[in-house]
């Protein structure tokens, strides 16, 4: 009983404790009367696959397919919560291990502080019909990513193979009022 209020006093006082920080760039901000309701720490992988660059056919380029990442509740990756990945749609999906879900769409993304990470995203809700403790998601921000982003050269040898990227990131989930 008493894990349980203490582990309920923890989380009320992390949500109740958390403002925006400063060190988010303005593009991700959620507005001010956006409220926490879910923080996870992500481990995982940015998959991208080699193929011929569109617009000249001479090159190649590493595509983003998708993300798949283990969720946990805290940043030293020991309580895992849910998953991150793609849909069936195609868009960034989070679900936790109780079966609440939510997609989302990208509205905004900023560069990561460190150059070889991936970017800080803002997301919002697509999902009408999300459930549990993510039903309210009105908005998800990317923050604090470390490593995923695509190797920086590819050729003709690679076409068609896919390469997984280890990354890391923060992901905050916020209703609107």
């Amino acid at each position: 009983m008493i894990r349980f209020v203490f582990s309920a006093l923890l989380i009320f006082c992390t949500v109740a404790g958390f403002s925006q920080n400063s060190a988010i760039p303005a593009p991700i901000q959620v507005s001010k009367t956006s409220q926490l309701i879910l923080r996870a720490y992500a481990e995982g992988v940015q998959i991208y696959v080699c193929r011929q660059d569109a617009k000249d056919t001479t090159h190649y380029v590493w595509v983003f397919k998708e993300p798949r990442a283990v969720l946990y509740a805290d940043s030293t990756h020991h309580t895992v919560v849910g998953k991150h990945y793609f849909n069936a749609e195609n868009n960034p999906t989070w679900e936790t291990n109780n079966g609440a879900k939510v997609s989302g769409t990208k509205v905004q993304q900023a560069n990561a502080p460190d150059s070889n990470a991936i970017p800080w995203l803002l997301l919002k809700t697509t999902t009408p019909n999300a459930t549990g403790v993510l039903k309210s998601t009105a908005f998800i921000q990317r923050i604090f990513t470390v490593g995923g982003k695509a190797p920086a050269a590819a050729d003709k040898s690679q076409q068609g193979k896919a390469v997984e990227i280890p990354y890391t990131a923060e992901y905050l989930f916020y209703s609107e009022k």
